[in-house]
Parts: C-alpha cells; structure tokens; sequence
C-alpha cells in the first residue's frame, strides 16, 4: 500500500501551473509518487502529515546542465575562468579533468546532489563527459548509484569528446572516445538505467560534447541512434566555437546542427550566448531547447541572453547551474536569483524583461518540458510529488511574504530551503539529508579530491 502523506496548513502553494494557480491557507495529499489533490481541508484518515503552517511550498526545481565532476575541480583562482576565454579556459582546465577516476566522479556527483537538494532542485541532468583511463566507461554507473544513494530524479547526459588536438580539438588524446565506443556505451546505459516511464527516477541522455571536440559523424550517428531508441539530446553550443565552426564548416554552429538533424523537440542546448535574434525563429519552430546557465555567462563575461525576447519568439528556456568550475556551487536557487537579477540590468535597453515569477517558471514548468517531463515541474494532481518548502515566518523575510510567486527571485533567497521532496519522500528537512552520513561522506570526498586531485595538479600547489 502506497504511503500517504498530507501537508497541513501551507500558507502558500505556488503551482506554476497554466493558470499559475496560487492556493492559500491549503492542503497537499500525497499518495506514492505523486500528488493526488491541493487545496483546504482536505482530511485523510492514516495519513503522515506534515505540518506546513508558516511554509510556502513551491514545485521542485529542475536542473538542464550541470558537470558534477566538476565541484572538485573549483574555487581555483590559479586558473581564472573570468579572465580567460572558454576555449583557453577548456585547454587549461583539462590538464585536472585528465587525472579524475571514478572515487572523484562519486563523490563530487554526491556532493552536487547535496547541494542541489538543499536548495530545493528535485531533477537534475548532468552531462558526464570526463572519460579517463582511470574512469574507463564507469562514471555514469557511479553517478547512479550517487543519485539513488541520495534520492535525486536523475537524468545522466552520456557525453563524449571524439575529435583529436591534432584535428582541431582542445581536448587531451587521452581524454578521447571513438564515436563506436561512445555509441556502444549509450547502448549499454540505455539498456540498464534508462526508465520512460511516469515518475521515472533515471533517464539517459545522449550527448557528446560539443561539435568544436568531436568528428561529425559522432552528431550524425547521435541523432540516428537517439530517435532510434527514444532518448533525448543535448549539447553546448554557441559558447565560444562559432568562429572555429565557421572555420571549419562555413556555417555557424546552429546552422550546422540544423543541417544533420542535431536539432527539434528532443533536442537542447547549453549556453547558446552566441545565438542570433534571427535564430530564434529556427529554435522555436523546430521546438528546440535551450539551457540558460547564468554563473558561467557572467562570470565570464559573455554576453547575456534576452529571455524576454527569446520567450516571445517561442524559444523555450531552461535553468542550469553548469559545472563548478566556471560557477562553483550547485545551488540551482542562486542561479535563480542571478538569472532574474541579469535580466533586469538589461530591462531599459531591452524595453523590459522577463518577471520573478517568469524566471521561476523557467526554473520548473520549462525544466520539465526541456527534459521531455510532462509528470514534473507544477504543482497539480496526477503530477510527481517534487517539491520543496521554504519557512516564510522568520524575521529577515517580513515584509515581503505578499507576493510568494515572485518572492525567491526578487527577494533573493539563495539560502537552504526547510523540506525537499522527491517522487513523495522527503529527502531533506530542516538542515539534515535523510538515509545519510554527510559528515562521513564529507570526510570520504576531502580525503578523495586531496589524493587524486590537490596533490598531482599544479593549479593546487598554491593552497597545500
């Protein structure tokens, strides 16, 4: 028999549904997975509850790109992401990706996921690209066993970095996959992890890097295998390669993606900064997605999408936090308020911007469209029970708890939410991860990252 769970007595139940439905004063029964109604007084006999007064209560946050590899590679300034192209950026940066093993894919992708979960993101995708000889083809694998470990909704991008330094590439020859290998491993995790249906807690991406690193035919044989088994897409794109694509094809990059059928309803990409008003068009017609990753945009400078005009246009937009080497943190709740906050710098020239809650919406409805979800992101009945709660009676928030659709982004609460849940289990509650050690886990992944990252880099030789 399925648990049933009754949140009693929200202040506020923020849907982000169609109607952008906000309940006040009301209920949320929980049967399993998913939710089974919302609104007062609703009484069900055995039921756990939680007491929700004080609490506003929001749909799960949803994550579209991300590196967890990554956290363990951060807060370096030896290597400056703001001062530095991405493309100088990657060529530094990789000589740390190179010497990652499978203990450092663990428990950096477990301490994403903590990082995540406390800031209320419930689904996360990450595009796991770093493929060493010490990973072989296991990294995915750790990443699932990190994700049940913590409860997440995980989506694994199988990336893949396929095109030689002697060919053009800034990736090392022994971070490199032939696209037959890459193709073969897709088919492997497919067939182990790979779960269409609703409430699903782990879904496989197909997703080699980006088409500045990798052979052609690594996309055109991404796209036949992907449709062919009925798994989604995804990529970085128009984040620094135009001119080298250009180069190299005689077409800017989406064009290119355009042209081999790297592009549709099944189909998203990061960044994308690089993009052309008169790109829109192609994007929304063809339903393609994009990833807005704001940490890495304006910490390295580069030009800042115009939400407004792109979501006018049909383009449909996502949230990312990208990896931690250009963000350094996974908090999905700051990307939020950075998101909003770019925006509105832009808001004269642009003649507006896209609202809090616009940004909110993007950060859980589009997250679930992007990721082809159509059982997450809003808050409704028959939809999975992914949501997260936030104490809206404590002192430093008075003031401004009239308007909770718009509160987190234009008030800036970046801070540990009070509950997540996931698929209708709480996974975190005021202050504690359930079913886990985190301080032994802590320990664990220091112990990991000074072993096989701090010592051998360079770029740590400072701080030792």
């Amino acid at each position: 028999m399925a648990l049933k769970l009754l949140i009693k007595n929200a202040k506020a139940i923020i849907t982000c549904d169609e109607n952008d439905h906000v309940y006040k004063d009301a209920d949320i029964l929980i049967e399993g997975p998913k939710i089974v109604s919302i609104g007062p007084g609703i009484k069900e006999e055995g039921a756990q509850v939680i007491d929700g007064s004080g609490k506003f209560v929001y749909p799960g946050l949803i994550n579209t790109h991300h590196h967890f590899f990554q956290t363990f590679v951060r807060n370096l300034i030896t290597i400056d992401y703001p001062n530095l192209t991405v493309m100088d950026w990657i060529d530094k940066i990789y000589r740390i990706f190179q010497i990652v093993d499978n203990d450092v894919i663990y428990y950096s992708t477990l301490t994403a996921f903590a990082d995540l979960i406390k800031h209320g993101c419930t689904c996360a995708f990450d595009h796991q690209y770093c493929y060493t000889k010490k990973t072989g083809k296991d990294p995915v694998d750790r990443q699932m066993e990190a994700a049940n470990l913590m409860g997440i909704r995980y989506h694994a991008g199988r990336g893949s970095n396929t095109l030689s330094r002697s060919e053009g590439s800034s990736i090392p020859d022994n971070m490199l996959e032939t696209t037959d290998e890459f193709l073969k491993d897709c088919e492997r995790l497919i067939r182990l992890y790979h779960d269409p249906g609703p409430y699903s807690m782990q879904q496989i991406v197909m997703a080699p890097c980006q088409p500045i690193n990798c052979r052609p035919e690594t996309f055109i044989e991404t796209v036949a295998a992907a449709r062919g088994m009925g798994v989604r897409m995804h990529t970085h794109l128009g984040e620094g390669e135009t001119e080298g694509i250009k180069a190299r094809y005689g077409k800017r990059t989406l064009e290119w993606c355009r042209d081999i059928g790297f592009i549709g309803e099944d189909v998203w990409y990061a960044h994308n900064w690089e993009v052309l008003p008169e790109e829109y068009k192609l994007l929304a017609e063809t339903g393609t997605g994009i990833s807005h990753c704001p940490a890495p945009a304006v910490l390295g400078g580069f030009p800042i999408l115009d939400i407004k005009a792109m979501q006018e246009a049909g383009v449909l937009i996502s949230l990312g936090c990208d990896g931690s080497s250009t963000n350094d943190s996974s908090n999905l709740l700051d990307a939020l308020r950075s998101a909003y906050m770019m925006q509105t710098y832009y808001t004269k020239e642009r003649g507006g911007c896209a609202s809090a809650y616009d940004m909110l919406k993007i950060a859980t409805i589009n997250g679930a469209k992007t990721l082809g979800r159509p059982d997450l992101g809003s808050l409704e009945p028959e939809k999975a029970a992914d949501l997260f709660m936030i104490d809206a009676e404590v002192l430093e928030l008075a003031g401004a708890i009239h308007d909770p659709k718009n509160f987190l982004a234009r008030v800036g609460l970046t801070g540990n939410v009070w509950l997540t849940m996931i698929n209708g289990k709480v996974v975190y509650k005021d202050g504690v991860i359930t079913g886990v050690d985190e301080k032994r886990l802590a320990s664990e992944g220091e112990a990991v990252c000074t072993r096989v990252i701090r010592k051998p880099s360079e770029a740590f030789r400072p701080f030792l």
